[in-house]
């Protein structure tokens, strides 16, 4: 385990250095509360607004029909006796409401299932946000363990949901900074942990902003520890004026999360689709945004001049973006299976097939040996986990526009530059998946170097980041 790198490293931009104005003193940490006392007051003000859009949201099937009274505090199941420890994943803010498919309630289910055996006295309570995070991590979580849907950040939500639930200790996955949930636990002397910590440049710049300097810093000071998923998100952390000495790098938690996946095995249709394609040459594009199935299409349709007997698997990041593929694409007279309608691929006419189903991406890349990694081939876009693709053996390639990943891929690229394939433009997409298709001995090689670059990677992470939880979390609980 490595302390946070002090702030003259190397790796740190002169820009990022002198980003952040300084602040010291009480003074700052008067500001600090002055710009929380607002945020609470505003928060206060918006919360029959907010009471009225996650109404409107149930509405439309993007909330729980039963279990939305949660995001208000409501409990839905009773607190058990004894101690209690809260993970917390993907959250609705005030400033940003983050759609997620549970990518952080994933990373917390290793730590959840080291925690569920070493200490199986501590009740275990997970929050996420969406139906969808739920649904996906659902069949996950060890036996005992409790979920809820997260309150929102308003005064009378957290309130509300701390009074009931009373946890020992609050563990905060990758950069959930809620100003009233972290000023009530602190308030309440509840330890807090951020682990897989990130800030990605936009929120930095952000935070780093005259007015919210002083709140990210009283915040942070509330933290007993915080994790970041690289040395250089420390340095952010640093420059936000965390405590240095509450800030710990041990690893990546997403290389990890392959390796506790609970599965119930490869399922029948995944067996028929590998009979299906036993003959082909497959590729699998995944987590595509919206806008990206273009280039896919675009490359697909270029590699079935030198390879008829290419299929694609395109795996949107929401299942009804997958419907709309499919809908386009039969319009214009293409032939598509889509999976959500157990469609098979009948012909060889029929070279595109859509999944339109979620929680099946581990399965599907035992399908395909070469893993197009979406959410990175349009600007502003963030990149998506690597780490499950090169688990199955994929050989994995990536675009320019990783935001978020690009610590993991430039880690990945350093211990075998074969494990990772990063590109540009359409043109050198295709270009790699031509390379891999056409000769298979490339092909092993690459699925080779990300086979090992992960296990190489995953080995000992949960277990520093659990030491770490020990000496600065649970001491004693």
């Amino acid at each position: 385990m490595k302390k946070a790198t002090p702030l003259n490293e190397s790796t740190v931009k002169r820009k990022e250095l002198t980003s952040a104005p300084s602040y010291s003193g009480g003074g700052a940490m008067e500001l600090g509360v002055f710009v929380y006392r607002l945020y609470r007051a505003l928060t206060y003000g918006v919360s029959p607004l907010l009471h009225l859009h996650i109404r409107w949201r149930r509405l439309r099937g993007l909330e729980h029909c039963r279990r939305w009274p949660e995001r208000f505090g409501h409990p839905s199941a009773v607190r058990p006796p004894g101690s209690l420890v809260w993970f917390h994943a993907v959250s609705l803010g005030l400033f940003v409401y983050f759609e997620c498919l549970a990518g952080e309630g994933m990373a917390a289910i290793p730590v959840i299932r080291r925690c569920n055996e070493t200490k199986p006295d501590l009740t275990i309570l997970m929050t996420t946000t969406t139906v969808s995070a739920f649904e996906v991590i659902k069949n996950q979580l060890p036996v005992g363990v409790l979920h809820q849907f997260a309150p929102l950040d308003t005064p009378v939500a957290i309130d509300r949901f701390l009074g009931h639930w009373k946890p020992n200790a609050i563990i905060i996955m990758e950069n959930e900074l809620w100003p009233n949930l972290i000023m009530a636990a602190s308030g309440l002397l509840i330890p807090l942990a951020m682990l897989n910590a990130r800030m990605s440049t936009k929120s930095f710049n952000r935070w780093s902003s005259p007015l919210l300097l002083p709140l990210v810093s009283l915040l942070l000071s509330k933290f007993s520890l915080i994790a970041p998923l690289s040395t250089l998100q420390g340095m952010h952390f640093q420059l936000l004026h965390a405590p240095p000495f509450v800030i710990n790098y041990s690893g990546d938690l997403k290389y990890v999360v392959n390796k506790f996946h609970v599965s119930s095995g490869t399922s029948e249709s995944i067996r028929d689709l590998k009979v299906e394609l036993s003959e082909m040459k497959v590729w699998i594009a995944s987590s595509i945004h919206r806008g990206e199935e273009e280039v896919i299409l675009g490359v697909h349709n270029m590699l079935l001049e030198s390879h008829p007997d290419s299929v694609v698997i395109i795996v949107p990041r929401h299942p009804h973006h997958g419907q709309q593929i499919a809908h386009k694409l039969r319009k214009h007279g293409h032939s598509v299976a889509l999976r959500s309608q157990n469609e098979k691929l009948t012909s060889r006419k029929t070279n595109i097939y859509v999944v339109d189903t979620l929680g099946e991406l581990r399965e599907l890349y035992s399908v395909a040996p070469i893993a197009v990694i979406g959410g990175s081939f349009i600007p502003g876009l963030t990149g998506h986990n690597l780490s499950e693709a090169a688990a199955a053996g994929c050989a994995v390639i990536t675009g320019c526009h990783v935001g978020h990943f690009s610590h993991m891929v430039k880690v990945m690229q350093q211990s075998n530059p074969l494990s990772v394939t990063q590109v540009s433009t359409k043109l050198e997409l295709k270009e790699a998946v031509d390379l891999l298709l056409s000769n298979p001995e490339i092909l092993e090689t690459h699925q080779r170097a990300s086979k090992e670059v992960y296990e190489s990677l995953s080995s000992c992470i949960i277990t520093n980041i659990w030491n770490l939880l020990n000496l600065h979390i649970f001491r004693g609980k």
